[in-house]
């Protein structure tokens, strides 16, 4: 018998983690666990609110799946906002800041999961942010052109760990002055 085959979909794929999460974890243990726990907790409510589903966590990380670059990409501008406000106030070396990658690509959808290189793709690209910053594939760059308040700024091309060709990489982030778009209502 054939196997089935896979079902496929094209994705825009936000993947976030905490840099310097050992260290901090090192420092003190359950207060870190405590403000990542709350900090995870705030990114999922964005991503809800901004048409995306988190889809898997792991540690500190969350990889979400969003139906449009638009959404993601403001959706981790949100996400950077927010999270410069609640670190505001703390000592540098408490502050608990998010690398995020946004990534659109062919995805294998499983269990209600997604698997792949437009997955992996995003990962690799969250390495490349600066902690507090968003990173993006070509891909994203070329999909949302100018709809969005944000600016960009080319990296070259990024080789990264297990992928093939290199990847050129853009920092994303919200124009001087600009205000994010209001999250648009979910479809009923």
């Amino acid at each position: 018998m054939e196997p089935r085959p896979l079902e496929r979909k094209l994705a825009a794929v936000l993947y976030t983690d905490v840099a310097g999460y050992s260290r901090l974890t090192g420092e003190d243990e359950e207060g870190t666990h405590r403000t990542l726990s709350v900090y995870l907790d705030a990114i999922t409510a964005l991503v809800e609110q901004y048409r995306g589903k988190v889809l898997h966590f792991a540690g500190d990380a969350i990889l979400a799946d969003f139906a449009t670059v638009s959404d993601a990409l403001i959706c981790a501008a949100a996400i950077q906002s927010e999270l410069a406000d609640r670190n505001e106030g703390l000592p540098n070396e408490r502050k608990m800041q998010f690398r995020i990658g946004v990534n659109l690509g062919e995805v294998i959808v499983d269990r209600q999961e997604i698997y792949g290189d437009g997955v992996n793709v995003a990962a690799r690209l969250e390495s490349c942010a600066e902690p507090g910053g968003i990173c993006i594939s070509e891909s994203v760059r070329t999909a949302v052109g100018t709809k969005l308040p944000l600016e960009y700024e080319f990296m070259g091309e990024q080789r990264v760990k297990n992928i093939a060709e290199p990847l050129r990489a853009y920092r994303a982030r919200l124009r001087p002055g600009a205000e994010l778009p209001t999250p648009s209502p979910r479809p009923k």
